[in-house]
C-alpha cells in the first residue's frame, strides 16, 4: 500500500480524498493554485505545494507542475479527483514513464472510453446501442450545420473532452448551431484544452441512469447498481439518487451486466460510470463512459456501505477486489443535492463572493436518516469565479425514498449562508414538489415545472403559521429588551397583503380570528442569530430570518415573505401607505452575473430586434450569451471587451 499520495485537484473533492487517506493510515500533499492557498484542503493536507496562477490551465491542468510537485515531495501516487487531468489518457501515461502510480484506470481504457467521440466509435463496434449521432469529428460551423440537419433536431452539441456540464448546448434551430458551436469549442478549449466537437441526436423527456462500475488489475469487474441524475439545468446535474425510481430489477441487471461487458472489454481497472439516456419506457441508450470518480458518487456510498476513493487506491495498488456482484446489496434509499453558488430567482446564473456565513447541518445519524455533507469551504472562504461553483454536496440515507426525500427537506431547512446567492431554496421547493415525491421525472424536469424561472413558492397554511409565529417571537423579544412597557399579546400580523390577529404569549400563538392556539416550543433563536429554530405543534422546523426596514424577512425552505407585527393602529395606517414603484430598468440591459465580457456586438445608434445578441460574458468557464429583451436603438454602451462586470451592472441602453 502507498505511504503517500498526492492530490492533483482542489475544493470538496481533495478534502475527500483526503479523509479516506487518513482513514487508511496514508499521508497526503495537496497541489494549489493561487486562488485555493487559503483553502480547506491546504489546511487539512500534510504537505501542499503551490503550482501556479489562479487559471486552471496555469495550475491544475500544468501536468508537468504536478509531475514537478510529486518528485519533490515523495509521493508514489497521485489521485486525480474529477475533472481537470482526471480523464487524460497523456496524464496518466507521463506518470507511468515517470514511475508514479495513477490512481484510475488504465491509459488504455482512458483513450477507449473517455473520449466522448472514441468511447462511441467502441460501444459501436461492441454492439452497444447507442443515441444516434455523427461520432467524429467536426471541421468548422458549416459542418456542425450540415450534420444537425442530417440528424435532425433537436441535437445535442458536445464537447469531446466534456464533464460537468460545460462544453454542452442543445440545439432546436440552425441559428442555434450557428450561435452554440463556436461557444461550445471555447468553452471546451478554456476548460478541457481540447476543442473536438461531436454531435448526436437530443433525445426528449429522457432520463439519466448510470451505473457505478468498479474493477482491478486482475480482470474482476462489478458494478454498484445505478444512479438516476435526471434533475438538471443547463446540462449540470444538480440532485442524484440511488436506486433509481424509474427501474425494476430486470432492468437494473440488463443495465448493469451491460455496463461491466462494456468495462470488461477495455480492461477497466478502477471506478467508473457507464452512462445511459433511458425512456420513460425503461428503454436504454449508451451516452458515455466517464473514466474516473463522479461527483455524485457519495449515494453510491451510502446505498452500499463501500468506500469508492478506497477503491480505488486499493485496486491501484494492485490488490483484488475484495467482493463479487453476489456479495453487492442495495441498502435503503440515497438522495444528493448539490449547493451552488448561483441564483435561482435569476436564472441560475453564477453567484460568486464571499461566505459571509456557512453553517450546514450536522453530519451523522438523525432519527432513522443519515446526513451527510461533503464540502471544500468553510465560513469566510470564497467561492472564485475560475473554478466551478460549487459549496457542498448534502446527502441523506434513509431506509426508503420518502424518508431520504423527508430529511433532505429538513436537512436543507437547517443549511444557512449568507454572503452569496445560493440555490438551497429550490432544491428545497423540488423536495416539496410532488412530482419528484412521485419518481415521475425526467431531464426536462426544471424546465416543465419552473417554465418562467424560479421565483420561490407560495407559503402553504403550516408555513404560514410557521412565518406568523416566528415573526411574533421575535417582534415580542425585540420589544421586550428596547421598551418593556410597550409589550402587549395582542397584534396584527400582515404577510402578502393579508392580516391576522394574533395573540401571542411564551410558547403558544393563538390565531384569534380563526380560533386556532398552537403550540410553539424548543425555540433556538436570540437577536442576531439567521436562523430560527423550534417545535410548532409537534412539527419541527428551521426557518432563515432576518430583520427588514420594516418587519422581518422568514424564510422556510422555498416560502419567503416580509412579516410586518403591528398594533391594531399601526396596522390601520400601513393599509393606508401607497406602494413603492420599482425602478424601470426596461431600457437597459445589465449584467445578470458577474463576470469576463467576451464581446459587445452592438453598438451606438444600431437598431436591435428581440433575441439578438447584445453581449457575451463568460463566468465560470462558461460562455453566457445576453440578448435584447425587446426591440429598440442603443443609445449607449457602457462596457468592451475585456471588462471585468458585477452583477447588474449597465451593459447598454436603449433610447
Amino acid at each position: 500500500m502507498f505511504s503517500k499520495i498526492l492530490i492533483a485537484n482542489r475544493g470538496e473533492i481533495a478534502v475527500r480524498i483526503i479523509k479516506t487517506c487518513r482513514r487508511m493510515g496514508i499521508a497526503t500533499v495537496v497541489v494549489y493554485s493561487e486562488a485555493d492557498a487559503d483553502s480547506m484542503a491546504v489546511e487539512m493536507a500534510d504537505e501542499a505545494v503551490f503550482i501556479g496562477g489562479a487559471p486552471a490551465s496555469e495550475s491544475y491542468l500544468v501536468a508537468d507542475k504536478i509531475v514537478d510537485a510529486v518528485r519533490r515531495t515523495g509521493a508514489q501516487a497521485v489521485h486525480p479527483g474529477f475533472g481537470f487531468l482526471s480523464e487524460n489518457a497523456g496524464f496518466a501515461r507521463r506518470l507511468a514513464a515517470e514511475g508514479i502510480v495513477f490512481i484510475g484506470p488504465n491509459p488504455k481504457a482512458i483513450e477507449a472510453m473517455g473520449d466522448k467521440i472514441e468511447s462511441k466509435k467502441f460501444a459501436q463496434k461492441a454492439g452497444v446501442s447507442t443515441v444516434p449521432g455523427h461520432v467524429g469529428e467536426i471541421d468548422d460551423t458549416a459542418h456542425a450545420i450540415k450534420i444537425a440537419e442530417e440528424i435532425g433536431y433537436p441535437v445535442m452539441i458536445k464537447a469531446s473532452a466534456g464533464g460537468g456540464g460545460k462544453g454542452i448546448r442543445v440545439a432546436w434551430t440552425r441559428k442555434d448551431v450557428e450561435e452554440g458551436f463556436p461557444a461550445v469549442r471555447a468553452e471546451a478549449k478554456a476548460s478541457f484544452g481540447d476543442d473536438r466537437i461531436f454531435i448526436e441526436k437530443f433525445i426528449e423527456s429522457p432520463r439519466h441512469v448510470e451505473i457505478q462500475v468498479l474493477g482491478d488489475k486482475h480482470g474482476n469487474v462489478v458494478h454498484l447498481f445505478e444512479r438516476e441524475c435526471s434533475i438538471q439545468r443547463r446540462n449540470q446535474k444538480v440532485i442524484e439518487e440511488a436506486p433509481s425510481p424509474l427501474l425494476d430489477e430486470a432492468t437494473r441487471k440488463a443495465m448493469g451486466d451491460q455496463a461491466v461487458a462494456l468495462a470488461r472489454a477495455v480492461g477497466y481497472d478502477s471506478a467508473g460510470t457507464v452512462e445511459f439516456v433511458a425512456g420513460q419506457d425503461r428503454s436504454f441508450f449508451f451516452l458515455e463512459m466517464n473514466t474516473r470518480l463522479q461527483v455524485e458518487h457519495p449515494v453510491t456510498e451510502l446505498i452500499t456501505g463501500l468506500d469508492l476513493v478506497e477503491q480505488m487506491i486499493r485496486s491501484a495498488a494492485g490488490e483484488p477486489l475484495a467482493f463479487g456482484q453476489q456479495d453487492l446489496k442495495i441498502n435503503g434509499w440515497a438522495i444528493e443535492s448539490r449547493i451552488y453558488a448561483e441564483d435561482p430567482y435569476r436564472g441560475f446564473l453564477p453567484s460568486i463572493g464571499r461566505l459571509v456565513r456557512y453553517d450546514p447541518p450536522a453530519e451523522g445519524q438523525a432519527a432513522d436518516a443519515v446526513i451527510r455533507n461533503d464540502a471544500g469551504v468553510r465560513e469566510g472562504d470564497e467561492i472564485s469565479m475560475f473554478y466551478d461553483p460549487m459549496i457542498s454536496k448534502l446527502s441523506t440515507w434513509a431506509p426508503t425514498r420518502e424518508a431520504a426525500i423527508d430529511a433532505m427537506g429538513r436537512a436543507l431547512e437547517d443549511f444557512h449562508i449568507e454572503g452569496l446567492g445560493h440555490n438551497v431554496p429550490f432544491l428545497a421547493a423540488v423536495m416539496d414538489q410532488e412530482r419528484f415525491r412521485s419518481g415521475k421525472i425526467s431531464t426536462n424536469y426544471i424546465k416543465d415545472e419552473f417554465p418562467e424561472g424560479f421565483h420561490g413558492t407560495p407559503p402553504t397554511s403550516f408555513q404560514r403559521d410557521v412565518m406568523a409565529a416566528v415573526a411574533c417571537a421575535m417582534h415580542r423579544t425585540y420589544v421586550g429588551r428596547a421598551a418593556p412597557e410597550l409589550l402587549r399579546s395582542d397584534w396584527i400580523v400582515i404577510e402578502g397583503g393579508e392580516q391576522r390577529t394574533v395573540r401571542a404569549s411564551e410558547g403558544a400563538v393563538e390565531f384569534v380570528d380563526e380560533g386556532r392556539t398552537l403550540r410553539l416550543t424548543d425555540v433556538q433563536w436570540r437577536p442576531g442569530r439567521p436562523t430560527f429554530k423550534g417545535v410548532l405543534d409537534g412539527v419541527p422546523f428551521t426557518a432563515q430570518v432576518k430583520p427588514a426596514a420594516e418587519g422581518y424577512v422568514v424564510r422556510h425552505r422555498a416560502a419567503q415573505a416580509r412579516v410586518l407585527v403591528l398594533t391594531p393602529r399601526s396596522a390601520e395606517l400601513h393599509q393606508k401607505l401607497p406602494p413603492k414603484k420599482a425602478a424601470d430598468t426596461s431600457k437597459m440591459v445589465l449584467s445578470p452575473m458577474p463576470g469576463l465580457v467576451v464581446s459587445v456586438d452592438v453598438n451606438p445608434g444600431q437598431e436591435v430586434k428581440t433575441g439578438e445578441v447584445v453581449a457575451v460574458l463568460e463566468a465560470m468557464k462558461m460562455q453566457n450569451i445576453i440578448r435584447a429583451e425587446h426591440d429598440g436603438v442603443v443609445k449607449a454602451v457602457n462596457a468592451k471587451a475585456g471588462d471585468s462586470v458585477a452583477a447588474d451592472e449597465v451593459l447598454v441602453e436603449f433610447a
